[in-house]
């Protein structure tokens, strides 16, 4: 089972002609549903509300095959982001947002954990997240997206070593150009990604939207193109990179604890079949409204 821990909030995305669309959303779970629709099995520790949005939200991961992990409802309001989209389809965000899951139990058969964004930065669940990731990665994947949202987030240097401190525990790590230079690292992406796989990751990614991705693993470094598609909006492209890429790690037996130093050695052809999938999935995400991955069918016809 992959254990996704994070936040599940609705995305109200208002459009340049006005018009106004609710979604499930947020970075973790739209990983979760991206996992799911590709036939994983998957669990999301979360913190949703007993509100008409924490219906929506789980309406939607269940329909994905994702499954809710016990104390991931309770009693109260649930988080929700508008995002404003401009005629490019780019998107910029305001947060109404609070994560606090308390302590997170991780269920029996626990073979990979992803977290990231609000869920491994914002106090008070960023501890808990945390505690979680160091209790998992003797006997787990761990990888992690940082997806930073720098608006919710008050001290940029306690989260800049929260983020190193996660790098040191994950095995794959994804991290886009933006996020990167919010760290303020005066290195450039490409030093900052080797030092990041001297600190313990098998993989590190650094995506920069249209114009592709670069993975670095110690067999050597690949570039990605991105996959030829029509954008609608950009919303969830990330997260479908991210599930895109887990689901081929997994596709290739390397996304279990027992194969670490398997994907710690990932031949070049083997790393690019994987990045090229994960490619491919945020094409398909980005040809449609919101954070829709797409299928098995869609990703690998």
């Amino acid at each position: 089972m992959i254990l996704v821990v994070g936040e599940a909030i609705v995305d109200v995305v208002e459009r340049p002609d006005g018009s106004r669309t609710e979604h499930a959303g947020g970075s973790p779970a739209n990983v979760a549903v991206g996992l799911g629709r590709l036939g994983l099995d998957v669990m999301l520790a979360t913190a949703i509300g007993d509100d008409a949005y924490g219906t929506m939200i789980e309406a939607h991961l269940t329909s994905s095959g994702v499954k809710l992990s016990d104390g991931s409802r309770r009693v109260g309001l649930t988080s929700s982001a508008i995002a404003h989209l401009a005629p490019d389809g780019s998107a910029t965000y305001d947060f109404e947002v609070t994560w606090d899951p308390g302590l997170i139990s991780a269920p029996d058969g626990v073979s990979a954990v992803h977290t990231g964004s609000i869920a491994a930065t914002l106090e008070p669940g960023a501890d808990d997240v945390e505690m979680l990731l160091r209790e998992l990665a003797p006997t787990a994947i761990v990888s992690l997206d940082p997806n930073i949202r720098p608006d919710l987030l008050p001290d940029h240097e306690d989260v800049a070593r929260r983020i190193e401190r996660l790098v040191g525990l994950a095995d794959v790590v994804k991290v886009s150009d933006e996020d990167l230079a919010w760290l303020g690292s005066d290195e450039p992406g490409d030093r900052v990604a080797e030092q990041w796989l001297e600190a313990g990751p098998a993989i590190v990614v650094i995506t920069r939207g249209a114009e592709g991705s670069t993975a670095f693993s110690r067999s050597g470094r690949i570039d990605v193109s991105t996959t030829p598609t029509t954008v609608v909006d950009t919303v969830g492209a990330g997260d479908s990179y991210m599930s895109g890429m887990l689901a081929g790690l997994e596709r290739e037996g390397l996304l279990a604890v027992e194969h670490r130093d398997d994907l710690g050695a990932i031949a070049p052809e083997t790393l690019a079949r994987v990045t090229s999938a994960a490619s491919a999935s945020a094409a398909w995400t980005v040809s449609r409204p919101g954070a829709e991955p797409p299928s098995p069918e869609e990703l690998w016809p």
